[in-house]
């Protein structure tokens, strides 16, 4: 077994403090927003299957219990002692929290306290604009509050976020749209919101978010890969990056890829390429359950190892903080002990790797004690 320090999950999101009837723990399990089909469970999934493998122990339970005796278990012990059981139990030393979902969730202090560990902000672009726009009458107000915001944020944020895969896709112009073009679509989104609820959509405004938080210089999340049904999973390919990636080479701001599943190969050859482009394994391997040491050896094929980042994606459901840490152990010591088995990796190496994905690479990126 490969020893591991404790790991920085350097793209999470809150945990939810209500309690939750079993409809609703399931709907945490899966990345579909329709409950499951009639006389079927998301239980039985590969991630279901990691929450009963891995979370019951930590609950006084015997793995593998069936879901309503670990539901019950639960409840019984509420959500607050449930949730730091679980966070303890974890082996995260530091939680990267993406602040931008709504919802009751708790705020990045309150799982880091359960789990005694620290923890950083990542503030997404989208929700920034959004929040902006509310107390905007006019495409300059909105211009220069974004920036304000952004470059105010910039001061205690360990990093940026962004969703523009789900609001348009990733096949944008690679280039900082020109000043006119933002005023112009600023003017056009305030104008459709006036008419009623409009997310931002619009790629000038996605790019000219791009380009605000490049030039803060702090590290820039990118989602791609699979996520919910909001998504087209063919506009999520990390490789329609590749032009803003050239782009940004030289400007001093790190790119992250999050999730890349299943165009992980795409973004390990970015990050292979470009100096400033990492991957990250999160949320995949939570997803594939014991193939996860296959999905990982994937990533290593062509990544950097100084480039890649463990993180759990996990959101609402502490289990998943958990599952996602399992997973990610489980996965380093079938690879990299493999080829230590092998002969191909010194043991001495493979210790060495298997810290940097860890939580070195992340500590490096982010700039964290």
């Amino acid at each position: 077994m490969i020893e591991l320090p404790p790991l920085v999950d350097h793209h999470c999101h809150g945990v939810v403090r209500r309690e939750l009837d079993a409809a609703d723990f399931e709907r945490y399990l899966t990345e579909s927003d329709a409950p499951a089909a009639p006389g079927t469970s998301f239980f039985d999934t590969q991630t279901g299957f990691a929450v009963r493998r891995w979370c019951p122990p930590l609950l006084g339970l015997e793995p593998h219990c069936p879901p309503d005796v670990y539901l019950s278990r639960r409840r019984e012990l509420g959500v607050r002692e449930a949730a730091r059981r679980l966070l303890r139990g974890s082996g995260i030393g530091m939680y990267l929290v993406d602040t931008g979902l709504p919802g009751d969730l708790a705020t990045p202090a309150e799982p880091a306290a359960a789990g005694s560990a620290a923890q950083r902000e990542i503030v997404r672009l989208e929700r920034i604009a959004e929040d902006v726009a509310g107390a905007c009458d006019s495409a300059g107000a909105l211009v220069e509050g974004i920036a304000e915001a952004v470059h105010r944020a910039a001061r205690s944020a360990a990093g940026f976020k962004s969703i523009a895969a789900y609001r348009h896709g990733l096949g944008l112009d690679p280039r900082p749209p020109a000043p006119n073009e933002v005023r112009q679509a600023a003017g056009s989104w305030l104008r459709a919101r006036r008419a009623g609820p409009a997310r931002l959509g619009d790629p000038v405004l996605l790019r000219h978010l791009l380009w605000t938080a490049v030039a803060t210089g702090l590290p820039l999340q990118l989602h791609t890969g699979f996520g919910d049904p909001d998504l087209r999973l063919d506009h999520a390919d990390p490789a329609l990056l590749t032009d803003f990636a050239r782009a940004t080479r030289g400007t001093g701001a790190d790119l992250v890829l999050l999730h890349c599943y299943p165009y992980h190969r795409h973004a390990a050859y970015l990050a292979n390429v470009f100096p400033h482009v990492h991957a990250d394994v999160g949320l995949a391997l939570t997803h594939v359950g014991p193939r996860a040491g296959a999905v990982l050896a994937e990533f290593l094929e062509l990544a950097p190892f100084g480039k890649l980042l463990f993180s759990t994606d996990a959101y609402g459901l502490p289990e998943l903080f958990v599952t996602g840490a399992a997973a990610f152990r489980g996965a380093v010591d079938e690879v990299l002990g493999g080829w230590v088995a092998e002969g191909a990796w010194s043991a001495a190496d493979a210790r060495r790797v298997a810290a940097m994905v860890a939580a070195d690479n992340a500590r490096r990126l982010y700039g964290l004690p």
